[in-house]
């Protein structure tokens, strides 16, 4: 039997998942490669998340291409002589040329690298396994799945900036992110509420990174994400939607260079900068700190806030989907941002809102809500197997 393997590379880490190549995936081994540039381990699980595998790494040299080829080995030797007739892989940004899953080539490669500059912090490290691959086993097929393809499905005017058309021209434009959730999501929601899933709902992606995502007949309307994935709703140590004039005031009275104000608006804001605590939610549930509830709340008003813009731009709304480590796990945030709803006449039942269960609004809400656990990484599996059957 064959194999199919997942990568999500970050700046300093590569997740990866094997999964048994079929029309539908099932999955066989998951880990990842941790601490790339400083201290490098990685670690192996099997389906139910126990420890198979550790390992550290002493070569300072250690990079995104040697942990790919590391993370390989460690895969093909707890894999029983399977081998790996595919890799897909998640790549953060397509541009406006590329909207649906394909095939990687030499020429493919080289058009992505051009994006580089539209996704400064992902796109290098997503190609970096693409290429390691390429190099040591050229003749392996490898999908890319994108982020922003999903959202290639919206209107003119939800992708548009109010600036000079030479910039729009150039590609300065809303793309959206976390597509390749959204895509699993939104199939899954088909499955398990077939009579609503076709209408106006919001699929709320709530984790480290946050974002909202308007659909109508299944096929994205508008989304918070723009240019960047830091544009939107406040997340773990992004700031989300930020005044430009702010930024302004900052180079100008703090002296912040480009670098400083991508550190800040990246990584230093969000719930850890607004908390000064830390960019967990379960932390930040936990602790009595007024800082922390002050992050909390602003979160939650946020995610309520962008809820009411697309509910206009969808006009009206059906049902919303929670997802992503926060929306399918915290149920807090859950009753909170539906009581920021109560407007929508959306109100759970807060005992199946404990237990997390499909559905979790209360008989008489006039909008549906419901906890669709997301699953990229089988996504990405499923697409990769459908292209490289047909190939």
């Amino acid at each position: 039997m064959s194999s199919i393997a997942v990568i999500n590379a970050g700046s300093s880490s590569i997740k990866f998942a094997v999964f048994q190549a079929a029309s539908t995936p099932s999955l066989l081994l998951r880990g990842q490669i941790e601490g790339i540039g400083a201290t490098p381990r990685a670690k192996l699980l099997d389906p139910e998340g126990n420890l198979l595998h550790e390992e550290s790494f002493e070569d300072k040299g250690f990079d995104h291409a040697a942990a790919t080829q590391a993370m390989m080995r460690i895969g093909a030797q707890w894999l029983g002589g399977r081998d790996i007739s595919a890799v897909g892989h998640r790549v953060v940004h397509g541009g406006t040329e590329y909207s649906t899953p394909l095939l990687l080539t030499d020429q493919v490669i080289e058009n992505l690298a051009t994006l580089i500059p539209l996704a400064p912090l992902h796109q290098p490290h997503n190609l970096a396994p693409i290429r390691a691959i390429r190099a040591s086993n050229p003749g392996l097929p490898q999908v890319a799945c994108f982020d922003t393809a999903f959202h290639h499905s919206q209107p003119p005017l939800a992708q548009a900036f109010a600036i000079p058309q030479k910039y729009s021209q150039e590609g300065v434009r809303r793309y959206g992110f976390h597509g390749i959730s959204y895509e699993y999501v939104t199939a899954r929601f088909k499955v398990i509420a077939p009579e609503i899933a076709d209408g106006r709902v919001i699929v709320a992606h709530l984790g480290n990174g946050a974002s909202l995502c308007a659909t109508k007949g299944g096929r994205s309307v508008a989304s918070t994400m723009g240019f960047t994935a830091v544009d939107g709703l406040m997340m773990g140590t992004r700031c989300g939607a930020l005044d430009p004039g702010v930024l302004i005031h900052l180079i100008d009275h703090y002296g912040l260079g480009a670098r400083d104000l991508e550190d800040l608006i990246y990584r230093k804001s969000g719930l850890l900068g607004v908390s000064g605590i830390s960019s967990d939610m379960r932390t930040l549930r936990a602790s009595s700190g007024p800082a922390a509830k002050e992050a909390i709340d602003l979160f939650v008003y946020r995610i309520v806030r962008e809820i009411g813009s697309l509910a206009a731009a969808l006009g009206g709304l059906d049902a919303i989907v929670f997802t992503g480590g926060i929306g399918e796990n915290d149920s807090a945030t859950r009753s909170e941002v539906a009581s920021g709803c109560a407007w929508l006449d959306l109100t759970l039942d807060e005992a199946a809102n404990r237990q997390a269960a499909a559905q979790i609004s209360s008989e008489g809400s006039c909008v549906a809500a419901f906890v669709i656990p997301t699953n990229e990484e089988l996504e990405i599996a499923t697409r990769t197997f459908e292209i490289t059957r047909l190939s």
